[in-house]
């Protein structure tokens, strides 16, 4: 038995009238309507000044203008970089020569920029060294060193910042810097465990005596390393300046330590502090804890009046007691030097090397565009931060390292 199919159905076309496909007759599939065509566009008139080959195109296509790519305008936003003073810097802004290397000390060669930051408990670090005007254009190697360093972890963490600034007159000066600034991170590091019980515990006398003798070892490596290169004991030498900042959020202490010239200052309630130990203290009572870790300062004083600090008159930036003065060249050694200070939220701390510090204290104008720029609620990130660090002054063209810290 033979068994007939039904024929299939099938539904008409998308581009085919409703019933069609239906009949017996066979089915047809009729093109597809085409678009209608828009009225004819008068080709434009050549403007003054436009492009011919613009205008072939539009020839080609009938009168109808090609799409063309048209960037579309955005806003420019304000450079952070710059100057500040009344004129330019008399170098380019930018690195123009490479150091000289040698094939067999590659290892010898420095960048010219170092960035780096992080975020422990309520700390947020930014640290920058820019080689300065001079030597980029000279090709002299930067002689600034920047050391970031983390030792520990958890709360009993501790983090190392370690600037360092070669003699100017050295050739190997940046050498000098390298090593000295490797050399304190090896000597923090193997007592960080303790150093980082002393800050929270408030022990200052230890953290002064025991941090003296770690820098007072690490510039007789220095002092041997200049005689092992039959150089004299200030042809291989560097300053030196350490922060020192618990990762332990309950801790405000920060520890300035070091040895040479530079700058310690800290942005308060939009005035600039400069809060350098310009001379040792040794009348300081050892043992003494420090003020304020886990209490407030007596009668609700600032730490910076208990400190003798002040402000001046005309720019805002707080001077220590006693004449603002740089240490001339050191010989044999120099007067190692001490603070530890209270932290409130708001500040901001900022450790220099002499390159920045002096056009911090030299130059108004500075000073006052960094408030400005820093004194919001959340710190740069690091590109806007490397730009504030590399704002120029005329005069000032010596290499730039600074880290900063600000307080949550």
């Amino acid at each position: 038995m033979r068994t007939v199919l039904p024929p299939v159905a099938f539904g008409p076309a998308p581009w085919e009238a409703p019933g069609a496909g239906t009949g017996a007759g066979p089915r047809t599939f009729p093109s597809p309507p085409r678009a209608p065509e828009p009225d004819p566009v008068p080709a434009p008139e050549a403007a003054v000044g436009e492009d011919a080959t613009v205008q072939a195109q539009v020839r080609a296509a009938g009168g109808h203008e090609p799409t063309l790519q048209v960037p579309v305008p955005m806003p420019v936003p304000r450079p952070r970089t710059g100057f500040v003073g009344s004129r330019p810097p008399t170098y380019e802004a930018e690195p123009t020569a490479l150091p000289a290397a040698r094939p067999g000390a590659l290892g010898d060669l420095v960048a010219d920029t170092v960035l780096d930051g992080a975020r422990y408990g309520s700390a947020t670090l930014r640290a920058a060294s820019v080689r300065g005007d001079s030597a980029r254009y000279r090709g002299e190697p930067r002689r600034d060193a920047l050391l970031t360093a983390r030792f520990g972890h958890d709360e009993a963490a501790l983090v190392l910042v370690a600037v360092a600034a070669g003699s100017r007159a050295a050739d190997e000066a940046h050498l000098a810097a390298g090593d000295v600034c490797r050399w304190i991170g090896e000597a923090v590091g193997r007592s960080h465990a303790r150093l980082s019980e002393d800050i929270r515990s408030g022990r200052r006398g230890d953290l002064k005596s025991g941090l003296h003798r770690l820098t007072d070892r690490t510039y007789g490596r220095l002092r041997a390393g200049a005689a092992e290169r039959g150089l004299a004991p200030d042809a291989y030498t560097a300053t030196l300046r350490c922060l020192l900042i618990p990762a332990d959020p309950d801790c405000r202490t920060r520890v300035f330590f070091g040895v040479g010239g530079g700058g310690l200052f800290r942005l308060r309630d939009g005035a600039w502090q400069d809060i350098e130990p310009l001379l040792p203290d040794p009348a300081a009572a050892a043992g003494a804890p420090v003020v304020g870790f886990g209490s407030t300062p007596p009668h609700g004083v600032p730490e910076a009046t208990e400190e003798g600090d002040r402000l001046t008159m005309d720019l805002g930036i707080t001077t220590a007691s006693g004449p603002l003065v740089e240490d001339p060249v050191p010989p044999a050694a120099e007067p190692f030097r001490f603070r530890a200070s209270v932290a409130r939220p708001g500040d901001t701390l900022l450790l220099a090397s002499p390159g920045l510090a002096e056009p911090m204290r030299g130059e108004p104008a500075l000073a006052r565009e960094l408030a400005a720029r820093w004194a919001g609620a959340e710190p740069p990130g690091l590109a806007a931060f490397l730009a504030d660090t590399q704002l120029r002054v005329t005069g000032y063209a010596d290499d730039r390292t600074g880290a900063a810290v600000w307080e949550a």
